[in-house]
């Protein structure tokens, strides 16, 4: 087969592939606020919302970003979304990790008060889009009753979407999300003796 052969044959191969993806993108018509779920293992889940964030804001949307684990470190991300206060409110309000903390009673207080927030942003139809970063990780602990999670879910307004990061996602959660993708850990540095780097883990 020839140059000329081949090059037909795949303008023609594509073609078709064209047309029927374009059918079935034609066949989705549906709009909803999404429950979106990032989990497992690997790392990028905190990562990959804030850049659902960046997206939003471009698209006019405003955003609401509850953290409840960082929040005792600075992190480059709030540096820039301070920048933009009237398209973002980011608050990371957590402690630090559990085991830093050591303090069950204090770190259930302080997921209450960071789910309150959470909450207020998913009942104000100012923000498109909300992100509860880590609040797997809450629910993992039982800080927080994964059902009032659900209800909160159930209970959001319609074009609202709301991102939910953390390993261990429970299974209620995940069955009652839109889209859920898990992060797998192929390779890290950190075991490698790699610490964790500025601009790049933070």
């Amino acid at each position: 087969m020839s140059d000329a052969e081949a090059e037909i044959r795949h303008k023609e191969k594509m073609k078709k592939v064209q047309a029927a993806h374009r059918k079935i993108v034609a066949s989705k018509t549906g709009e909803k606020g999404l429950v979106i779920v990032h989990t497992g293992p690997g790392k990028g889940k905190t990562t990959a919302a804030l850049g659902l964030a960046v997206r939003a804001m471009g698209h006019g949307m405003k955003v609401g970003v509850v953290q409840f684990i960082k929040g005792a470190m600075k992190t480059g991300e709030k540096a820039v979304f301070d920048a933009f206060p009237e398209q973002i409110e980011f608050k990371p309000m957590g402690e630090g990790f559990t085991w830093d903390t050591q303090d069950r009673a204090r770190d259930t207080k302080v997921a209450r008060t960071a789910w309150d927030e959470v909450k207020r942003m998913l009942n104000d139809p100012a923000y498109g889009l909300v992100i509860a970063d880590e609040l797997n990780i809450v629910l993992r602990y039982d800080y927080l009753p994964t059902e009032e999670v659900l209800e909160a879910i159930a209970a959001k307004l319609e074009m609202t979407h709301f991102v939910i990061t953390g390993r261990n996602a429970p299974d209620a959660l995940i069955e009652a999300a839109d889209l859920v993708t898990e992060m797998a850990q192929v390779k890290h540095p950190f075991r490698a003796g790699i610490k964790a780097q500025a601009g790049i883990e933070f």
